[in-house]
């Protein structure tokens, strides 16, 4: 039986963040911003809804070769443990390494690097499509026979490792810098600064980088982010803008094989025609300005229900998806994407947003309709419908003063 690691550890993510939430704010370092932290967890939901759909279809690569290609019959033992452990961190290394170096890879990876802050959030700020073709880089590991479930649980842990050190609290580690994937060694990785791009790889073990020639001590200041900062709070957009820019520079260039090569080429590349490679821009400290929007507190309270809303259902389909219909799994998660959706454009006070909230509301009831035939508990059932309607009440409340949150 196959256990997901990951939703099972979501409560202590949470803890963790609130532990690092509180620290930050009695030190006074401002690591976080409530806009920024909401827009890095949606992606952490959104991811993670996605991936229910997606699980079986992408497994099934692994599966296949496994069953009818492994080479090797390999005994269930500590050093097989052992052995795939480094298999699969030195395997999630070169997946990591191609998603900074190839376009059409980057406009999924790019999502987890968009932030401007530096927290335990943006570890859960995770893209929707990732997951559609990092299974394809550990094949060789079903080739040579090591045991699918063997593989999930390492791969899991291999991505659990990696929540804690996206913080800025935890300085250095000593000697264990020279072993392990550090927060100063993720902070490099994070970094917009040109010598800090496309270091630090690592999944777990940093000797990969140091073998391979990607390693880059901390030394300057980091400026997290994307050279082209995203500018914005909307989760679908995050996750779709880097394929338009591909898109539209395809669409410019001259011959197919430009057209091609805007896909495969390393991130900055442009066919001649359009000005050549474009290297990244070396920060501006003196007029460097986050991207930030304002809002009142009755906004701010509304986009926290929202997240909230997401955040419960989506936590309840993690652990129920397979006992639901298809349709049930679809509508709750569509509406999940919209809650989300809506959150973002009210913190960006997007015009559109009153109009996407309406239709938010139908699909609420339409949901917990859904739920009420599918035996979801009546207890929760009514504390959600009571909940839905408060914040129909609130949302007009929103609406009359919208031009001014």
């Amino acid at each position: 039986m196959k256990t997901n690691y990951i939703a099972l550890s979501v409560p202590i993510f949470f803890i963790l963040i609130g532990i690092e939430l509180a620290y930050t704010f009695y030190k006074k370092l401002n690591y976080y911003r409530l806009n920024d932290s909401i827009a890095n967890l949606s992606q952490g939901i959104g991811s993670q809804l996605v991936g229910l759909f997606m699980k079986s279809v992408l497994f099934v690569g692994y599966m296949y070769i496994f069953q009818h290609w492994r080479l090797f019959e390999i005994p269930n033992t500590i050093w097989t443990w052992i052995v795939l452990f480094i298999g699969v961190d030195f395997f999630y290394y070169w997946f990591h390494r191609m998603s900074h170096q190839i376009n059409a890879l980057w406009a999924a990876h790019i999502v987890h690097h968009q932030s401007e802050e530096y927290n335990l959030t943006v570890a859960l700020r995770q893209s929707w499509f990732q997951g559609w073709f990092s299974w394809a880089f550990y094949l060789p590991l079903a080739l040579i026979g090591f045991d699918p479930i063997m593989f999930l649980t390492l791969s899991s842990f291999n991505t659990l490792y990696q929540f804690w050190i996206h913080t800025r609290t935890i300085k250095s580690m000593g000697f264990l810098e020279y072993i392990l994937n550090t927060p100063s060694h993720h902070r490099v990785h994070h970094g917009s600064n040109p010598k800090y791009i496309d270091k630090n790889h690592a999944g777990t073990l940093i000797i990969w980088d140091r073998l391979f020639g990607t390693f880059q001590k901390e030394e300057e200041e980091v400026y997290y982010g994307i050279t082209k900062p995203l500018a914005s709070w909307n989760p679908v957009w995050a996750n779709l803008h880097y394929w338009k820019d591909l898109i539209e520079t395809a669409k410019k260039s001259e011959n197919i094989n430009d057209k091609i090569r805007v896909f495969v080429k390393p991130p900055g590349w442009f066919p001649a025609q359009l000005g050549g490679f474009q290297a990244a821009p070396e920060i501006d400290a003196v007029n460097y300005k986050k991207f930030h929007t304002e809002s009142n507190l009755a906004a701010i309270g509304y986009a926290i229900l929202l997240f909230l809303l997401a955040l419960g259902l989506g936590s309840y389909l993690l652990f129920s998806f397979d006992k639901l219909s298809l349709s049930a799994d679809i509508l709750i998660a569509t509406f999940i994407i919209i809650s989300l959706l809506t959150c973002g454009a009210l913190l960006e006070k997007k015009r559109w947003f009153v109009a996407a909230e309406a239709v938010r509301f139908l699909l609420g009831f339409a949901t917990i309709y859904t739920l009420y035939h599918q035996k979801f508990n009546p207890v929760y059932l009514g504390v959600l419908l009571i909940f839905h309607v408060a914040m129909l009440i609130y949302y007009f409340l929103i609406k009359s003063s919208y031009r001014d949150v």
